[in-house]
């Protein structure tokens, strides 16, 4: 990735980090975005600062089917609303972890993490074309809209079938662009940030995962995308689910 778009996205998940940190601090509102996205059941007793904290595009956690005793990595972990979900999921025999490059990020996660009492969970500093695991380390890898917003996506994938086990899985939300639109149009859509430039078509993504040695790639998107700026539908440009999992 070139450092400018690294940075751009960096800066802004780190004011993201700041801003989340002082709205809780003032006035503790429920996050609407969460809250469409995941069961209140699950986020009732999460952090106030987790749920607000969210940025994704869908529920990873439920897509991936978490088992207990498994092993699991958010891939941009953010707040660590996911990380603490699957947690809870995995439970006591299990783990999870949550990857993010922005220490404001990373300290809101950790924080959340201390509120929440959660003692199998760990947050790692680092890219996600750079995971700092083992191979086969996990059993399980997600990610909540944000593997677009690499600029070296093979990569990415390739890290993921490197840390996953023998039968692991892939389950992640993410967005996905119309084979018909160029990165061009791509760009006249929406910013790299704002989660629209850098989106795979749906055949790169598909054949991203395959070259990468995963199989069984299964892509369903699940809503159009939006402006958040203008509140405008994003043409061609769509929230996805994606399975995939190493042989």
């Amino acid at each position: 990735m070139t450092n400018s778009i690294r940075e751009q996205v960096r800066q802004s998940y780190a004011n993201a980090a700041r801003a989340t940190m002082s709205r809780v601090a003032e006035i503790e509102p429920e996050c609407e975005l969460a809250s469409s996205l995941y069961a209140p059941s699950e986020i009732d007793e999460l952090p106030v600062a987790a749920a607000e904290g969210s940025l994704g595009c869908g529920n990873p956690v439920a897509v991936a089917e978490l088992r207990p005793g498994e092993i699991v990595l958010d891939l941009g972990s953010g707040g660590g609303i996911d990380v603490l979900l699957s947690a809870r999921r995995v439970g006591p025999t299990g783990f999870a972890y949550g990857l993010d490059m922005t220490d404001e990020m990373l300290d809101l996660a950790r924080a959340n993490a201390d509120e929440a009492a959660a003692s199998n969970v760990e947050f790692l500093k680092g890219y996600m074309e750079e995971i700092p695991l083992p191979d086969a380390s996990v059993d399980v890898v997600i990610s909540n809209c944000v593997i677009n917003l690499s600029e070296d996506k093979q990569a990415v994938f390739t890290e993921i079938a490197r840390v996953l086990r023998p039968g692991g899985r892939l389950g992640v939300t993410d967005v996905v662009a119309d084979d018909a639109l160029t990165p061009e149009q791509r760009k006249e859509r929406g910013s790299w940030v704002g989660c629209i430039a850098g989106a795979p078509s749906f055949t790169e993504y598909r054949q991203g995962l395959e070259s990468a040695g995963l199989v069984d790639v299964e892509i369903t998107p699940t809503h159009q995308m939006a402006d958040t700026e203008n509140s405008i539908a994003v043409v061609g440009v769509h929230s996805a689910i994606i399975r995939a999992r190493r042989r």
